[in-house]
């Protein structure tokens, strides 16, 4: 069980740091513990003397800085927690948003403050550390946590029941901490709250520290061993599952899209945690009996998808099944799934991006872990209906979920579709994944170099958001190895958009000297390789399209002007590049029937990028040494020869590529093309 006291990155407080520095370090090290805090949540506060600072909605306590805090004045939120609001829950929501927002001392900001921030203002101690860890979140949401937690702790906490957020959560929160005190006469040193979470306070950081590693010991050591994955009952996993995720994956993505060209990013999850439930035959009770907290319903709805496989079952009837399925869980519950379960399979998280399926998923296994341990303690409360409803139509959670939205946005002509790039760890390959990210795309880059494909991958990502790219392993000679790249590609988003077959590799040389190896190597990766990845990958993109026929997608072959001429002394990369236009223009009869467009790009000579230029290995090193060039001394007599064959004097450069790339996914008009960027060297006959 790892708690608090095992975190080793504590963060070091100075002498010279002032209150708002403290509370910034205490948010940062609790907002980077997923135990601990989910999806930004969480709020902390810290008050000077007749001043909160307080966080803003929407900020994330993983990255809080200065300027994430709302300065607040504590003499109207006094007045506030005297009033006398409206009786009418709408009326005093509203009143109460009113007062929360007429305290803030810099309304110039547009900053919105937390909206308990009138319950942090009225929580004993400086500092407030408010979060929603997990194993706490065993006892909040457990059917007999107060007399749990009493056992437990004894009079170190107050136990806070369920109330509506806001005006009346704190108004609650005041009577149980007065009462309390005139009971024990001492504050306790935490506050439990029913169905929600934690409130930590105190009046420095080693106090905080220290009553939270209480807390959460406590509750660990009363679960025991095991508890996440064995409290349901027996698991059972279906057999050849990935074969079913294959299908289930790609048809989610289909079946939720707003619109045809943005399917949706689905996110799989088949770990012990998911499969402790998902695979027991207790597991859907739990699951389909409603939400535990506020968090659940905001990020993942009140109730997940249950959803069970049949033996024997062909895809299109899985399909069909599956989306009358959705279509009566959203009458049911007002709401499109969010969260789909499959007995045995796993855990589906549905999002407009990988952020926000990602967060949907982390929240629902979380939600999985607060089952299994309020289940080891003895039972699961769940929210009330009419709790459940308040939540659902409460404005400040739409709010919360809109501000999130808009975090994670990206803008771009490919906006939230997936593309797969073969060859993609450097050079022309590397260049199209980036150009399709900066676009607005989710990359995967694949290559044989699977180090330098992650590299640049984890570089995409740390520039454009978590999950925008990832690298992964491919031999595009190797039908195994296609089709586990693929299969992890599903896992990961849950199908993908557009399949860009780059991978190449030359050996130019004399007809009447070349090995026939070389001619093998390349023929196997221009041609066999092209016809292998579009065998693999047009499976997938038949599922999403019969899922949602309106839907199209694209598979694009990186070919070369020696596609459309002859290449002398490169008659094994001509060959094979010819021959890749006739599979495109195969392929591409066959598979309009799955709305898939199959064309080719036909680039010129790339006479900047390492294919040429390379010192040792390129083709400007290559034919110099063939003697393909007449007179040709240098390598800059070569390139030269090169340059002065192409009408507009320059060689092909990414961004000329890039351009043809995003008409091809753009025009719905259009396959079965070799689409030359050649600079006029070649042209259309």
């Amino acid at each position: 069980m790892t708690t608090a006291t095992q975190t080793t990155n504590w963060p070091t407080f100075a002498s010279t740091d002032d209150e708002l520095e403290i509370i910034c370090k205490l948010s940062r090290f609790y907002g980077s513990d997923p135990s601990i805090v989910l999806a930004g949540g969480g709020n902390t506060s810290c008050k000077i003397d007749n001043r909160m600072f307080v966080k803003a909605s929407g900020t994330s306590l993983a990255t809080m800085q200065r300027d994430g805090f709302v300065k607040m004045d504590r003499d109207q939120l006094n007045a506030l927690a005297n009033a006398t609001l409206d009786e009418d829950p709408d009326k005093r929501e509203e009143q109460y948003k009113a007062a929360i927002t007429g305290a803030r001392c810099e309304p110039e900001r547009g900053q919105r403050p937390s909206v308990e921030a009138l319950l942090h203002h009225l929580v004993p101690g400086q500092y407030v550390v408010h979060s929603h860890a997990t194993v706490t979140n065993t006892l909040t949401c457990h059917t007999n946590g107060k007399e749990l937690a009493e056992e437990i702790y004894g009079d170190d906490i107050v136990w806070l029941p369920y109330v509506d957020p806001g005006f009346i959560l704190a108004k609650t929160l005041k009577e149980c901490v007065e009462d309390h005190a005139a009971r024990t006469g001492s504050r306790a040193k935490a506050i439990l709250m029913a169905n929600h979470g934690l409130i930590i306070y105190g009046d420095n950081p080693d106090e905080i520290r220290a009553n939270t590693d209480e807390v959460l010991d406590k509750v660990a050591a009363r679960l025991g061993d095991d508890w996440q994955t064995s409290s349901f009952g027996e698991v059972t996993r279906v057999d050849d599952a990935a074969s079913i995720v294959r299908v289930i994956g790609p048809a989610l993505r289909g079946l939720l899209a707003d619109e045809p060209d943005k399917l949706k990013i689905v996110r799989y999850d088949d770990s012990d945690i998911a499969l402790g439930m998902i695979g027991a035959e207790a597991g859907k009770a739990a699951a389909t009996a409603g939400p535990m907290t506020p968090d659940q319903i905001v990020y993942c709805n009140s109730y997940p998808l249950w959803f069970e496989t049949k033996d024997g079952e062909s895809e299109n009837d899985l399909i069909a099944r599956l989306r009358e399925t959705l279509e009566q869980h959203e009458k049911d519950t007002r709401y499109p799934a969010k969260v789909v379960l499959v007995k045995g399979v796993g855990l589906f998280a549905i999002g407009d991006d990988f952020k926000s399926a990602d967060t949907t998923r982390e929240v629902y296994l979380d939600a999985i872990k607060v089952m299994a341990g309020a289940t080891r303690l003895g039972g699961v409360s769940y929210l009330s209906d009419r709790n459940r409803l308040f939540i659902e139509d409460w404005e400040v959670e739409a709010y919360r979920k809109k501000v999130a939205a808009a975090s994670a946005a990206a803008a771009g002509r490919v906006t939230g579709k997936v593309a797969i790039v073969t060859g993609a760890a450097q050079g022309f390959g590397l260049e199209i994944a980036q150009g399709l990210a900066s676009e607005g795309a989710h990359v995967v880059l694949t290559d044989l170099n699977v180090d330098g494909a992650t590299a640049a991958a984890s570089e995409l990502s740390s520039q454009l958001g978590k999950g925008r790219a990832v690298g992964v392993s491919i031999n595009v000679t190797d039908s195994e190895s296609i089709g586990n790249c693929i299969d992890q590609v599903v896992r990961t988003y849950g199908g993908f958009d557009v399949f860009v077959s780059n991978a190449g590799v030359v050996k130019a040389e004399s007809v009447k000297t070349q090995p026939e190896k070389d001619f093998d190597f390349v023929t196997d990766v221009n041609y066999k390789g092209y016809y292998l990845c579009v065998q693999k990958a047009a499976p997938v993109l038949a599922t999403q399209h019969k899922a949602n026929p309106a839907s199209m997608s694209d598979v694009i072959q990186i070919n070369s002007k020696s596609g459309l001429a002859g290449s002398n002394k490169n008659f094994a990369y001509a060959g094979s590049k010819f021959g890749g236009i006739g599979l495109t223009q195969s392929f591409a009869l066959e598979l309009i029937e799955d709305g898939v467009k199959v064309n080719s790009i036909c680039p010129g000579n790339f006479l900047d990028g390492p294919l040429w230029s390379d010192p040792d290995r390129g083709l400007f090193v290559q034919y110099l040494n063939t003697g393909k060039v007449p007179g040709a001394q240098t390598i800059e007599d070569v390139k030269k020869f090169y340059e002065s064959k192409v009408p507009i004097g320059r060689g092909c450069r990414s961004a000329d590529v890039m351009k043809a790339i995003l008409y091809l996914i753009e025009q719905q008009y259009e396959t079965g093309q070799a689409v030359p960027v050649t600079g006029g060297q070649e042209m259309l006959r």
